[in-house]
């Protein structure tokens, strides 16, 4: 079953001033037409054994081996029961979930995904945990950036150093072997 959320919104009347008046086709069809080139349409596949859809309330029931499909956002997930809640943006998963996006997986008993958010928020079965798994890509860390060079420095004044002088010695003096004195 493919869902068009468009499908859940028919309107056929216009109150103004009080006044309900009937729209007329070319009305609906413009309004339509602003719609959704205000809004991208982003498909949704779900897949299951029974779906039942209210367009009054704009909820979608899918019951058993229930498979959603979202490649606008590289979603896929598995469950034993979804609900769309068209009008609040979420998506109930329970019973099974599995998700997978761009490679990162969330298991859980019940997982509900905020559509308008991107967001999604796992509970697990009693006395179990949550598990997720995630792909972490490495970043090269780049080297700091080197101190700026002034373009135009101050003149700064050299500091008076004294020459260095090699240290005096007191009493002993060294003197140079005498080549015509030969040690037996």
């Amino acid at each position: 079953m493919r869902l068009n959320l468009q499908s859940f919104f028919q309107p056929s009347t216009v109150r103004l001033t009080g006044l309900l008046l009937p729209l007329t086709l070319p009305l609906v069809l413009s309004a339509a037409t602003r719609l959704v080139q205000a809004a991208p349409v982003q498909t949704m596949q779900l897949r299951a054994n029974v779906t039942e859809a209210n367009s009054k309330t704009g909820v979608v029931v899918a019951r058993g081996n229930v498979l959603i499909t979202y490649a606008a956002r590289q979603i896929e997930a598995t469950a034993a029961q979804a609900i769309y809640y068209s009008k609040e943006g979420k998506i109930i998963l329970s019973g099974n979930v599995n998700i997978l996006q761009e490679g990162n997986t969330l298991k859980g008993e019940t997982v509900t995904y905020l559509v308008n958010e991107g967001r999604f928020v796992a509970l697990p079965q009693e006395n179990r945990q949550v598990e997720a798994t995630y792909i972490i890509k490495d970043t090269p860390q780049s080297a700091p950036a080197p101190a700026p060079i002034p373009t135009n420095p101050a003149m700064v004044k050299p500091l008076k150093m004294p020459f260095p002088v090699a240290p005096k010695s007191e009493g002993a003096v060294f003197q140079p072997p005498n080549p015509d004195t030969t040690v037996p």
